[in-house]
C-alpha cells in the first residue's frame, strides 16, 4: 500500500478546521472523524498532525502548571469522594443497628 503524503499546508488547513469546528462536535473525537473523511486522510493521521500542534504551540512550563493544577484538583476531588463514601457508610451502619434493633426475637 502506497503512503500518502501531504504538503505542511495541508496539515495546517486540517488542523485549523478542527479546531474551528470542534465545538459543533460532541468530542474531539467525532470532529476528528468528520474532518479526516473531508480531507482524504485517516482520523489517525489527523489526530497526531493535531497532537503536533498542540505540542508546538504550547510551551512545556504551561503544560507542567496545568498538569500541577490538575493534579491539585483530582486530589481534591480524591478528599471529596472519601469523605462522601465515609458519610455514606456510617449512614448504612446507623440504618443497620436500627433495623436490628426493631427487629423482634
Amino acid at each position: 500500500m502506497k503512503r500518502q503524503t501531504y504538503t505542511s499546508e495541508i496539515k495546517e488547513r486540517a488542523v485549523r478546521m478542527l479546531i474551528e469546528a470542534s465545538s459543533d462536535y460532541p468530542s474531539t473525537w467525532s470532529a476528528i472523524q468528520a474532518i479526516a473523511s473531508k480531507i482524504g486522510c485517516t482520523p489517525e493521521t489527523l489526530r497526531s498532525w493535531h497532537k503536533k500542534h498542540i505540542d508546538q504551540t504550547i510551551p512545556a512550563s504551561m503544560q507542567a502548571q496545568s498538569d500541577k493544577e490538575r493534579i491539585k484538583e483530582l486530589e481534591r476531588e480524591n478528599r471529596e469522594l472519601k469523605q462522601a463514601n465515609e458519610i455514606i457508610r456510617k449512614a448504612a451502619a446507623f440504618f443497620a443497628q436500627a433495623e436490628l434493633d426493631r427487629t423482634p426475637w
